[in-house]
Protein backbone atom coordinates (compact mmCIF):
# COMPACT_ATOMS: atom_id res chain seq x y z
CA UNK A 1 0.00 0.00 0.00
CA UNK A 2 1.78 3.41 -0.94
CA UNK A 3 1.79 5.95 1.64
CA UNK A 4 0.85 9.76 1.10
CA UNK A 5 5.06 10.42 1.71
CA UNK A 6 5.82 7.72 -1.62
CA UNK A 7 2.80 9.40 -3.36
CA UNK A 8 4.25 12.78 -2.77
CA UNK A 9 7.56 12.09 -3.70
CA UNK A 10 6.28 9.94 -6.70
CA UNK A 11 4.69 13.36 -7.74
CA UNK A 12 8.49 15.09 -7.13
CA UNK A 13 10.09 12.71 -9.26
CA UNK A 14 8.08 12.61 -11.92
CA UNK A 15 8.09 16.75 -11.77
CA UNK A 16 12.06 16.41 -12.26
CA UNK A 17 11.65 14.36 -15.14
CA UNK A 18 9.52 16.28 -16.65
CA UNK A 19 11.65 19.21 -16.22
CA UNK A 20 14.73 17.50 -17.31
CA UNK A 21 12.64 16.62 -20.83
CA UNK A 22 11.93 19.88 -21.13
CA UNK A 23 15.47 21.08 -20.78
CA UNK A 24 16.49 19.11 -23.42
CA UNK A 25 13.38 20.20 -25.82
CA UNK A 26 14.83 23.94 -25.00
CA UNK A 27 18.82 22.74 -25.35
CA UNK A 28 17.60 21.55 -28.90
CA UNK A 29 16.41 25.04 -30.00
CA UNK A 30 18.25 28.43 -31.46
CA UNK A 31 18.43 30.83 -28.84
CA UNK A 32 15.49 32.98 -29.91
CA UNK A 33 13.33 30.01 -29.95
CA UNK A 34 14.91 28.74 -26.70
CA UNK A 35 13.63 32.23 -25.01
CA UNK A 36 10.04 32.41 -26.27
CA UNK A 37 9.75 28.29 -25.33
CA UNK A 38 10.90 29.39 -21.67
CA UNK A 39 8.97 32.45 -21.10
CA UNK A 40 5.78 30.74 -22.96
CA UNK A 41 5.80 28.21 -19.78
CA UNK A 42 3.25 28.34 -17.29
CA UNK A 43 6.00 28.57 -14.42
CA UNK A 44 9.04 29.76 -16.33
CA UNK A 45 11.12 30.58 -12.89
CA UNK A 46 10.52 26.74 -12.32
CA UNK A 47 12.21 25.67 -15.68
CA UNK A 48 15.04 28.09 -15.04
CA UNK A 49 15.80 26.66 -11.86
CA UNK A 50 15.81 23.56 -13.04
CA UNK A 51 18.61 23.77 -15.09
CA UNK A 52 22.17 22.86 -13.82
CA UNK A 53 24.65 25.74 -13.17
CA UNK A 54 27.16 24.94 -16.33
CA UNK A 55 23.88 24.48 -18.63
CA UNK A 56 22.46 27.55 -17.60
CA UNK A 57 26.18 29.32 -18.08
CA UNK A 58 25.83 28.09 -21.50
CA UNK A 59 22.46 29.20 -22.08
CA UNK A 60 23.01 33.06 -21.50
CA UNK A 61 26.12 32.97 -23.51
CA UNK A 62 24.46 31.09 -26.17
CA UNK A 63 21.50 33.72 -25.70
CA UNK A 64 23.86 36.62 -25.45
CA UNK A 65 24.67 38.18 -22.13
CA UNK A 66 22.70 41.19 -23.45
CA UNK A 67 19.90 39.78 -24.99
CA UNK A 68 19.69 37.35 -21.77
CA UNK A 69 18.14 39.77 -19.08
CA UNK A 70 14.81 37.95 -19.17
CA UNK A 71 16.00 34.52 -18.33
CA UNK A 72 18.73 36.67 -15.63
CA UNK A 73 16.07 37.82 -13.94
CA UNK A 74 14.57 34.64 -13.69
CA UNK A 75 17.33 32.65 -12.49
CA UNK A 76 17.90 31.43 -8.65
CA UNK A 77 20.58 33.11 -6.03
CA UNK A 78 22.78 29.60 -6.94
CA UNK A 79 22.38 30.52 -10.64
CA UNK A 80 23.88 33.67 -10.36
CA UNK A 81 26.24 32.77 -7.81
CA UNK A 82 27.58 30.08 -10.87
CA UNK A 83 27.78 32.89 -13.40
CA UNK A 84 30.01 35.29 -11.53
CA UNK A 85 32.51 32.38 -9.82
CA UNK A 86 33.20 31.78 -13.64
CA UNK A 87 33.33 35.16 -14.87
CA UNK A 88 34.83 36.93 -12.83
CA UNK A 89 38.13 35.98 -11.43
CA UNK A 90 41.64 35.93 -13.15
CA UNK A 91 43.19 33.28 -10.95
CA UNK A 92 42.89 34.46 -7.32
CA UNK A 93 41.82 37.84 -8.02
CA UNK A 94 38.48 39.32 -8.87
CA UNK A 95 38.56 41.02 -11.90
CA UNK A 96 36.92 44.79 -11.30
CA UNK A 97 36.11 45.14 -14.72
CA UNK A 98 34.36 42.19 -15.80
CA UNK A 99 32.63 41.80 -11.95
CA UNK A 100 31.31 46.10 -13.20
CA UNK A 101 29.99 44.37 -16.44
CA UNK A 102 27.86 41.49 -14.99
CA UNK A 103 26.66 43.49 -11.64
CA UNK A 104 25.30 45.84 -14.15
CA UNK A 105 23.50 43.06 -16.03
CA UNK A 106 21.84 41.85 -13.16
CA UNK A 107 20.82 45.37 -12.21
CA UNK A 108 19.24 45.41 -15.46
CA UNK A 109 17.70 42.18 -15.19
CA UNK A 110 16.45 43.15 -11.38
CA UNK A 111 17.76 45.44 -9.36
CA UNK A 112 15.11 45.13 -6.54
CA UNK A 113 16.04 41.27 -6.52
CA UNK A 114 20.13 42.23 -6.91
CA UNK A 115 19.86 44.62 -3.70
CA UNK A 116 18.13 42.40 -1.69
CA UNK A 117 20.47 39.34 -3.12
CA UNK A 118 23.62 40.96 -2.16
CA UNK A 119 22.80 42.17 1.54
CA UNK A 120 21.56 38.89 2.19
CA UNK A 121 23.64 36.56 0.99
CA UNK A 122 26.86 38.45 -0.26
CA UNK A 123 27.30 41.63 1.95
CA UNK A 124 31.07 41.22 2.24
CA UNK A 125 30.94 40.84 -1.80
CA UNK A 126 29.34 44.02 -2.26
CA UNK A 127 31.31 45.83 0.49
CA UNK A 128 34.64 44.53 -1.41
CA UNK A 129 33.24 46.40 -4.67
CA UNK A 130 32.39 49.63 -3.18
CA UNK A 131 35.94 49.04 -1.28
CA UNK A 132 37.40 48.87 -4.74
CA UNK A 133 35.69 51.65 -6.20
CA UNK A 134 34.25 54.49 -4.05
CA UNK A 135 35.95 56.75 -0.91
CA UNK A 136 33.19 58.17 1.30
CA UNK A 137 33.30 60.81 4.13
CA UNK A 138 31.08 61.77 6.77
CA UNK A 139 30.20 65.37 7.15
CA UNK A 140 29.79 66.68 10.45
CA UNK A 141 27.63 68.97 11.99
CA UNK A 142 29.03 72.10 11.68
CA UNK A 143 31.34 71.31 8.20
CA UNK A 144 29.98 72.90 5.04
CA UNK A 145 29.65 69.97 1.93
CA UNK A 146 32.10 72.30 -0.08
CA UNK A 147 34.72 71.20 2.42
CA UNK A 148 34.71 67.33 0.72
CA UNK A 149 35.81 69.18 -2.75
CA UNK A 150 34.86 68.17 -6.66
CA UNK A 151 33.52 64.76 -7.36
CA UNK A 152 31.56 64.10 -3.98
CA UNK A 153 27.66 63.35 -4.04
CA UNK A 154 25.54 62.13 -1.28
CA UNK A 155 22.48 60.79 -1.02
CA UNK A 156 21.32 61.66 2.98
CA UNK A 157 23.52 64.98 3.75
CA UNK A 158 25.51 63.05 5.84
CA UNK A 159 27.96 60.44 3.76
CA UNK A 160 29.58 62.10 0.62
CA UNK A 161 30.70 59.61 -1.99
CA UNK A 162 33.39 60.24 -4.07
CA UNK A 163 33.79 57.73 -7.29
CA UNK A 164 37.56 56.53 -7.37
CA UNK A 165 39.65 55.67 -10.17
CA UNK A 166 40.54 52.09 -11.23
CA UNK A 167 43.39 51.36 -13.82
CA UNK A 168 41.37 48.57 -15.43
CA UNK A 169 38.38 50.43 -15.76
CA UNK A 170 38.00 51.83 -19.43
CA UNK A 171 36.19 55.23 -19.91
CA UNK A 172 32.69 53.05 -20.94
CA UNK A 173 33.31 50.83 -17.72
CA UNK A 174 33.71 53.82 -15.43
CA UNK A 175 30.09 55.38 -16.55
CA UNK A 176 28.57 51.72 -16.09
CA UNK A 177 30.38 51.44 -12.57
CA UNK A 178 29.17 55.65 -11.60
CA UNK A 179 25.62 54.50 -12.77
CA UNK A 180 25.70 51.11 -11.12
CA UNK A 181 26.96 52.15 -7.53
CA UNK A 182 24.46 55.08 -7.74
CA UNK A 183 21.26 53.16 -8.10
CA UNK A 184 22.39 50.98 -5.82
CA UNK A 185 23.26 53.12 -2.68
CA UNK A 186 20.07 55.06 -3.32
CA UNK A 187 17.59 51.91 -3.59
CA UNK A 188 19.71 50.26 -0.78
CA UNK A 189 19.29 53.58 1.71
CA UNK A 190 15.47 53.50 0.27
CA UNK A 191 15.16 50.03 0.90
CA UNK A 192 16.89 50.54 4.18
CA UNK A 193 18.34 53.12 5.82
CA UNK A 194 19.90 51.73 9.08
CA UNK A 195 20.99 48.81 6.94
CA UNK A 196 22.81 51.72 4.59
CA UNK A 197 24.36 53.84 6.93
CA UNK A 198 26.19 50.67 8.33
CA UNK A 199 27.43 49.92 5.02
CA UNK A 200 28.68 53.03 4.63
CA UNK A 201 30.86 52.94 7.88
CA UNK A 202 32.07 49.47 7.37
CA UNK A 203 33.16 49.47 3.13
CA UNK A 204 35.98 52.63 4.06
CA UNK A 205 37.83 50.22 6.85
CA UNK A 206 37.34 46.74 4.57
CA UNK A 207 39.96 44.66 4.06
CA UNK A 208 40.23 43.48 0.81
CA UNK A 209 43.05 41.37 0.38
CA UNK A 210 41.80 39.21 3.38
CA UNK A 211 38.40 39.09 1.93
CA UNK A 212 39.73 37.91 -1.38
CA UNK A 213 41.46 34.89 -0.10
CA UNK A 214 38.85 33.62 1.52
CA UNK A 215 36.30 34.54 -0.79
CA UNK A 216 38.75 32.68 -3.72
CA UNK A 217 39.07 29.37 -1.30
CA UNK A 218 35.45 29.33 -0.98
CA UNK A 219 34.73 29.72 -4.62
CA UNK A 220 37.03 26.49 -5.44
CA UNK A 221 35.04 25.01 -2.73
CA UNK A 222 31.85 25.17 -4.82
CA UNK A 223 33.36 24.71 -8.09
CA UNK A 224 35.17 22.13 -7.06
CA UNK A 225 31.68 20.14 -6.44
CA UNK A 226 31.41 20.10 -9.97
CA UNK A 227 34.81 19.54 -11.21
CA UNK A 228 36.59 22.92 -11.84
CA UNK A 229 39.51 21.99 -9.25
CA UNK A 230 42.41 24.34 -8.54
CA UNK A 231 44.63 24.21 -11.24
CA UNK A 232 47.08 22.22 -9.27
CA UNK A 233 45.08 20.00 -8.49
CA UNK A 234 43.02 19.51 -11.73
CA UNK A 235 46.18 18.64 -13.55
CA UNK A 236 46.48 15.74 -12.38
CA UNK A 237 43.96 14.46 -14.84
CA UNK A 238 46.95 14.60 -17.08
CA UNK A 239 49.38 12.10 -14.97
CA UNK A 240 49.71 9.15 -16.68
CA UNK A 241 48.12 5.73 -15.49
CA UNK A 242 49.36 1.86 -16.45
CA UNK A 243 46.87 -0.59 -16.82
CA UNK A 244 48.12 -2.10 -13.80
CA UNK A 245 47.96 0.89 -11.48
CA UNK A 246 44.25 0.95 -12.51
CA UNK A 247 43.36 -2.53 -11.54
CA UNK A 248 44.98 -1.93 -8.10
CA UNK A 249 42.27 0.52 -7.43
CA UNK A 250 38.78 -0.53 -5.59
CA UNK A 251 36.21 0.01 -7.86
CA UNK A 252 34.28 2.77 -7.40
CA UNK A 253 30.75 3.06 -5.89
CA UNK A 254 27.64 3.42 -8.21
CA UNK A 255 23.92 3.71 -6.61
CA UNK A 256 21.35 1.07 -8.44
CA UNK A 257 18.88 2.50 -5.89
CA UNK A 258 16.27 4.80 -7.83
CA UNK A 259 16.39 8.89 -6.46
CA UNK A 260 13.92 10.37 -4.42
CA UNK A 261 12.36 13.65 -5.51
CA UNK A 262 14.12 15.80 -2.61
CA UNK A 263 17.47 14.37 -3.72
CA UNK A 264 16.90 14.06 -7.47
CA UNK A 265 20.08 15.72 -9.25
CA UNK A 266 19.57 17.44 -12.67
CA UNK A 267 21.99 16.21 -15.32
CA UNK A 268 24.47 18.60 -17.10
CA UNK A 269 23.27 18.46 -20.75
CA UNK A 270 26.06 20.29 -22.57
CA UNK A 271 28.66 18.21 -22.73
CA UNK A 272 26.68 14.89 -23.93
CA UNK A 273 24.77 17.08 -27.21
CA UNK A 274 28.72 17.08 -28.52
CA UNK A 275 29.02 14.05 -28.43
CA UNK A 276 30.54 11.89 -31.64
CA UNK A 277 27.84 9.08 -31.55
CA UNK A 278 30.45 6.63 -33.19
CA UNK A 279 32.96 7.20 -29.98
CA UNK A 280 33.43 4.29 -28.09
CA UNK A 281 33.07 6.14 -25.05
CA UNK A 282 29.56 6.98 -26.32
CA UNK A 283 28.86 3.38 -27.59
CA UNK A 284 29.63 2.05 -23.88
CA UNK A 285 27.36 4.95 -21.74
CA UNK A 286 24.39 3.97 -24.36
CA UNK A 287 25.13 0.23 -23.35
CA UNK A 288 23.84 0.73 -19.69
CA UNK A 289 20.70 0.14 -19.23
CA UNK A 290 20.02 1.03 -15.51
CA UNK A 291 18.71 4.71 -15.80
CA UNK A 292 19.97 5.36 -12.63
CA UNK A 293 23.58 3.90 -13.76
CA UNK A 294 23.34 5.92 -16.72
CA UNK A 295 22.68 9.75 -15.00
CA UNK A 296 25.64 9.21 -12.60
CA UNK A 297 27.71 8.13 -15.40
CA UNK A 298 26.83 11.84 -17.20
CA UNK A 299 27.38 13.87 -14.12
CA UNK A 300 30.79 11.64 -13.45
CA UNK A 301 31.32 12.84 -17.40
CA UNK A 302 30.97 16.82 -17.04
CA UNK A 303 32.55 16.22 -13.99
CA UNK A 304 35.38 15.23 -16.11
CA UNK A 305 35.29 18.08 -18.80
CA UNK A 306 35.05 20.22 -15.97
CA UNK A 307 38.40 19.37 -14.79
CA UNK A 308 39.92 19.18 -17.97
CA UNK A 309 38.79 23.15 -18.38
CA UNK A 310 40.67 24.05 -15.42
CA UNK A 311 43.89 22.19 -15.81
CA UNK A 312 43.64 23.67 -19.51
CA UNK A 313 42.82 26.68 -17.68
CA UNK A 314 40.34 27.71 -20.06
CA UNK A 315 37.24 29.71 -20.09
CA UNK A 316 34.61 27.81 -21.95
CA UNK A 317 31.23 30.30 -22.60
CA UNK A 318 29.75 28.62 -26.23
CA UNK A 319 29.10 24.83 -27.59
CA UNK A 320 31.70 25.05 -30.00
CA UNK A 321 34.30 25.43 -27.74
CA UNK A 322 32.79 23.20 -25.38
CA UNK A 323 33.18 20.36 -27.73
CA UNK A 324 36.79 20.75 -27.81
CA UNK A 325 36.76 19.78 -24.61
CA UNK A 326 34.13 16.55 -25.43
CA UNK A 327 36.25 15.04 -28.16
CA UNK A 328 39.45 15.50 -25.74
CA UNK A 329 37.51 13.80 -22.63
CA UNK A 330 35.59 11.24 -24.65
CA UNK A 331 38.84 10.44 -27.02
CA UNK A 332 40.74 9.44 -24.48
CA UNK A 333 38.34 7.85 -22.75
CA UNK A 334 38.00 5.01 -26.01
CA UNK A 335 41.50 4.95 -26.15
CA UNK A 336 41.61 3.51 -22.60
CA UNK A 337 38.28 1.44 -23.14
CA UNK A 338 39.92 -0.23 -26.50
CA UNK A 339 42.92 -0.83 -23.74
CA UNK A 340 40.88 -2.67 -21.18
CA UNK A 341 38.49 -3.99 -23.53
CA UNK A 342 41.29 -6.63 -23.87
CA UNK A 343 40.70 -7.17 -27.82
CA UNK A 344 37.38 -8.13 -27.53
CA UNK A 345 35.21 -7.33 -30.77
CA UNK A 346 31.42 -6.76 -31.40
CA UNK A 347 28.47 -7.31 -28.95
CA UNK A 348 31.25 -8.85 -26.48
CA UNK A 349 33.42 -5.84 -26.63
CA UNK A 350 30.56 -3.28 -26.14
CA UNK A 351 29.31 -5.26 -23.19
CA UNK A 352 32.65 -5.04 -21.92
CA UNK A 353 33.22 -1.66 -22.27
CA UNK A 354 30.03 -0.67 -20.36
CA UNK A 355 31.04 -2.83 -17.60
CA UNK A 356 34.78 -0.71 -17.66
CA UNK A 357 32.77 2.46 -17.23
CA UNK A 358 30.49 0.98 -14.43
CA UNK A 359 33.46 0.03 -12.58
CA UNK A 360 36.12 2.25 -12.89
CA UNK A 361 36.05 5.89 -12.04
CA UNK A 362 36.28 7.92 -15.60
CA UNK A 363 39.00 9.46 -14.78
CA UNK A 364 41.39 6.76 -14.48
CA UNK A 365 40.26 5.09 -17.83
CA UNK A 366 41.12 8.95 -19.16
CA UNK A 367 44.65 9.18 -17.62
CA UNK A 368 45.56 5.63 -19.07
CA UNK A 369 44.24 6.67 -22.27
CA UNK A 370 46.44 10.03 -21.92
CA UNK A 371 49.36 7.75 -20.88
CA UNK A 372 49.54 5.71 -24.16
CA UNK A 373 49.91 9.28 -26.17
CA UNK A 374 52.84 10.10 -23.72
CA UNK A 375 54.39 6.80 -24.49
CA UNK A 376 55.14 8.79 -27.72
CA UNK A 377 56.22 12.28 -26.30
CA UNK A 378 58.56 10.25 -24.25
CA UNK A 379 60.00 8.03 -27.07
CA UNK A 380 60.33 11.41 -29.62
CA UNK A 381 61.98 13.15 -26.35
CA UNK A 382 64.35 10.03 -25.80
CA UNK A 383 64.95 10.06 -29.64
CA UNK A 384 65.79 13.59 -29.80
CA UNK A 385 68.40 13.66 -27.36
CA UNK A 386 70.75 11.31 -29.34
CA UNK A 387 69.06 11.99 -33.33
CA UNK A 388 71.21 13.21 -35.90
CA UNK A 389 69.57 16.24 -37.21
CA UNK A 390 69.69 17.77 -33.46
CA UNK A 391 72.87 17.00 -33.54
CA UNK A 392 73.41 19.55 -36.91
CA UNK A 393 71.35 21.93 -35.45
CA UNK A 394 69.00 21.65 -38.34
CA UNK A 395 64.73 23.35 -37.55
CA UNK A 396 61.91 20.64 -37.30
CA UNK A 397 61.03 22.06 -40.71
CA UNK A 398 64.04 19.93 -42.30
CA UNK A 399 61.48 16.78 -42.04
CA UNK A 400 59.16 17.97 -44.48
CA UNK A 401 55.00 18.85 -43.69
CA UNK A 402 54.21 15.61 -42.77
CA UNK A 403 56.74 14.36 -40.41
CA UNK A 404 57.17 18.17 -39.17
CA UNK A 405 53.71 17.78 -38.33
CA UNK A 406 53.69 14.41 -36.11
CA UNK A 407 56.96 15.71 -34.46
CA UNK A 408 55.27 19.10 -33.94
CA UNK A 409 52.32 17.53 -32.08
CA UNK A 410 54.20 15.11 -29.96
CA UNK A 411 56.95 17.99 -29.20
CA UNK A 412 54.46 20.38 -27.31
CA UNK A 413 53.42 19.80 -23.53
CA UNK A 414 50.48 17.85 -23.98
CA UNK A 415 50.53 15.55 -27.25
CA UNK A 416 48.03 15.93 -29.91
CA UNK A 417 47.11 13.92 -33.42
CA UNK A 418 48.16 15.75 -36.35
CA UNK A 419 45.30 15.48 -38.49
CA UNK A 420 46.41 17.93 -41.58
CA UNK A 421 42.52 19.16 -41.75
CA UNK A 422 41.40 15.35 -42.91
CA UNK A 423 38.39 16.27 -40.49
CA UNK A 424 39.13 20.13 -40.77
CA UNK A 425 41.53 20.68 -38.08
CA UNK A 426 45.58 20.58 -38.36
CA UNK A 427 45.67 19.31 -34.94
CA UNK A 428 43.43 17.47 -32.50
CA UNK A 429 43.42 15.51 -29.57
CA UNK A 430 44.37 11.32 -29.91
CA UNK A 431 40.81 9.68 -30.21
CA UNK A 432 41.67 6.16 -31.11
CA UNK A 433 44.24 2.72 -30.60
CA UNK A 434 44.57 3.82 -34.20
CA UNK A 435 45.73 7.51 -34.28
CA UNK A 436 48.23 6.71 -31.84
CA UNK A 437 49.71 3.50 -34.19
CA UNK A 438 49.39 5.46 -36.94
CA UNK A 439 51.77 8.15 -35.38
CA UNK A 440 53.84 5.38 -34.22
CA UNK A 441 54.61 4.10 -37.73
CA UNK A 442 55.50 7.95 -38.63
CA UNK A 443 57.45 8.27 -35.90
CA UNK A 444 59.79 5.40 -36.43
CA UNK A 445 60.00 6.46 -40.33
CA UNK A 446 61.25 9.71 -39.33
CA UNK A 447 63.84 7.77 -36.81
CA UNK A 448 64.80 5.68 -39.71
CA UNK A 449 65.61 8.29 -41.98
CA UNK A 450 67.59 9.82 -39.55
CA UNK A 451 69.54 6.97 -38.54
CA UNK A 452 70.72 6.46 -42.57
CA UNK A 453 71.23 9.77 -42.61
CA UNK A 454 73.58 9.60 -39.75
CA UNK A 455 75.75 7.28 -41.51
CA UNK A 456 76.17 9.30 -44.77
CA UNK A 457 78.38 11.94 -44.15
CA UNK A 458 75.91 14.44 -45.50
CA UNK A 459 77.94 18.25 -46.71
CA UNK A 460 75.61 20.51 -44.41
CA UNK A 461 78.46 23.42 -44.38
CA UNK A 462 76.32 25.74 -46.72
CA UNK A 463 73.73 28.65 -46.28
CA UNK A 464 70.65 27.42 -48.02
CA UNK A 465 67.83 30.25 -48.76
CA UNK A 466 63.92 28.64 -48.78
CA UNK A 467 62.52 26.01 -47.34
CA UNK A 468 65.24 23.01 -47.16
CA UNK A 469 63.75 19.76 -46.54
CA UNK A 470 65.56 16.07 -45.78
CA UNK A 471 63.75 15.10 -49.57
CA UNK A 472 65.32 17.98 -51.04
CA UNK A 473 68.40 17.56 -49.61
CA UNK A 474 68.79 13.57 -51.00
CA UNK A 475 67.43 14.14 -54.28
CA UNK A 476 69.78 17.20 -54.76
CA UNK A 477 72.44 14.90 -53.73
CA UNK A 478 71.59 12.37 -55.82
CA UNK A 479 70.80 13.65 -58.89
CA UNK A 480 74.07 15.58 -58.87
CA UNK A 481 75.87 11.91 -58.63
CA UNK A 482 73.56 10.89 -61.28
CA UNK A 483 74.70 13.98 -63.44
CA UNK A 484 78.39 13.30 -62.52
CA UNK A 485 78.80 16.48 -60.48
CA UNK A 486 80.36 17.46 -57.73
CA UNK A 487 79.28 15.86 -54.41
CA UNK A 488 77.94 19.20 -52.83
CA UNK A 489 74.22 21.14 -52.44
CA UNK A 490 75.27 23.53 -55.06
CA UNK A 491 72.04 23.98 -57.06
CA UNK A 492 72.00 22.04 -60.17
CA UNK A 493 72.33 23.32 -63.57
CA UNK A 494 68.83 23.96 -65.01
CA UNK A 495 70.82 22.30 -68.59
CA UNK A 496 72.20 19.35 -66.23
CA UNK A 497 68.87 19.08 -64.11
CA UNK A 498 66.57 18.95 -67.42
CA UNK A 499 68.42 15.71 -68.86
CA UNK A 500 68.01 14.00 -65.85
CA UNK A 501 64.51 14.53 -65.23
CA UNK A 502 64.03 12.81 -68.68
CA UNK A 503 65.54 10.01 -67.65
CA UNK A 504 63.29 9.26 -64.38
CA UNK A 505 59.92 9.09 -66.14
CA UNK A 506 58.40 5.79 -68.13
CA UNK A 507 55.07 6.05 -70.12
CA UNK A 508 53.21 9.24 -71.56
CA UNK A 509 51.41 12.27 -70.52
CA UNK A 510 48.99 12.18 -67.71
CA UNK A 511 50.06 8.47 -66.98
CA UNK A 512 53.86 8.75 -66.30
CA UNK A 513 55.48 6.98 -63.42
CA UNK A 514 58.96 7.04 -61.92
CA UNK A 515 61.01 3.82 -63.84
CA UNK A 516 62.01 0.98 -61.87
CA UNK A 517 65.65 1.51 -62.68
CA UNK A 518 65.69 4.91 -60.96
CA UNK A 519 64.64 3.73 -58.21
CA UNK A 520 66.72 0.76 -57.96
CA UNK A 521 69.51 3.72 -58.60
CA UNK A 522 68.31 5.91 -55.48
CA UNK A 523 68.54 3.05 -53.39
CA UNK A 524 71.95 1.78 -54.89
CA UNK A 525 72.93 5.20 -53.91
CA UNK A 526 71.62 5.32 -50.74
CA UNK A 527 73.25 2.41 -50.05
CA UNK A 528 77.15 3.08 -51.18
CA UNK A 529 76.84 6.55 -49.52
CA UNK A 530 75.82 4.92 -46.17
CA UNK A 531 77.46 1.65 -46.07
CA UNK A 532 73.81 -0.28 -45.39
CA UNK A 533 72.55 -2.86 -47.76
CA UNK A 534 70.14 -2.22 -49.84
CA UNK A 535 67.60 -4.69 -48.20
CA UNK A 536 68.37 -3.22 -45.02
CA UNK A 537 67.71 -0.16 -46.30
CA UNK A 538 64.32 -1.11 -47.57
CA UNK A 539 63.49 -2.75 -44.82
CA UNK A 540 63.53 0.16 -42.49
CA UNK A 541 62.80 3.20 -44.68
CA UNK A 542 61.40 2.06 -47.78
CA UNK A 543 57.72 3.23 -47.35
CA UNK A 544 59.50 6.46 -46.60
CA UNK A 545 61.45 6.37 -50.06
CA UNK A 546 58.46 5.13 -51.65
CA UNK A 547 56.49 8.16 -50.65
CA UNK A 548 59.46 10.00 -51.72
CA UNK A 549 59.10 8.79 -55.45
CA UNK A 550 55.21 9.45 -55.42
CA UNK A 551 55.48 12.91 -54.50
CA UNK A 552 57.67 13.51 -57.69
CA UNK A 553 55.36 11.29 -59.62
CA UNK A 554 52.41 13.75 -58.20
CA UNK A 555 54.31 17.04 -58.58
CA UNK A 556 56.09 16.57 -61.96
CA UNK A 557 54.06 13.43 -64.03
CA UNK A 558 52.17 16.23 -66.17
CA UNK A 559 54.94 18.51 -66.39
CA UNK A 560 56.84 18.76 -69.90
CA UNK A 561 60.62 18.44 -69.98
CA UNK A 562 60.52 22.03 -71.87
CA UNK A 563 58.11 23.30 -69.09
CA UNK A 564 60.61 23.36 -66.12
CA UNK A 565 61.28 26.01 -63.69
CA UNK A 566 63.05 26.13 -60.90
CA UNK A 567 61.09 28.38 -59.37
CA UNK A 568 58.55 25.45 -58.97
CA UNK A 569 60.83 22.57 -57.81
CA UNK A 570 61.08 22.12 -54.35
CA UNK A 571 62.20 18.66 -54.08
CA UNK A 572 65.40 19.62 -55.99
CA UNK A 573 67.87 22.29 -55.86
CA UNK A 574 68.05 23.95 -59.09
CA UNK A 575 69.56 27.57 -60.38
Amino acid sequence: MMTDETIKNDIALQRARDLAEKRREILSMNPENAVDAILDEKHPAAVVHSFPEEDFYFLVHEIGTGDALEILSLASGRQWEYLLDIEVWKRDRLCLKTLTHWLDLLARADAPRLVRWLLEEKTEFIEFYMHKNMDAGIRMHDQDPSDFGDGYFTIDEVFYNRFTDEPSHGEEDIEIRDLFLSNFLERLADQDYEIYQKMMLEFKNFISAEYEEDAFRMRNVRLAEKGFLPFHEAVGIYQPMSVKDLKKKRHKYVSREEVSGDNFVPVPLYPFQGLDEENLFTIALHAVDETVVYEQLQIEFAGLSNQIISADEQTIRSREALSVVVDKASGYLSIGLEILSGGKKGADLVTRMADIIRRYPLSDIFRLGFGRAMKLKWKVQRWQKRCWFERWGLPISFWDEKFTGVLGGLLIPRPMYYDNYETGMLYRDFASLADLHRTDLLLDRVMAMDALLSRMQLPLEIDFDGFFTYKKMLLTLWARDQIGLEDTLEPIPMKDFSNFFQTLWAGQAQSREITDAARHSFLDWLSRRSGVDAATISERAGEGLEEIFREIESEYGAVAQGYLDPKHLHLFRVE
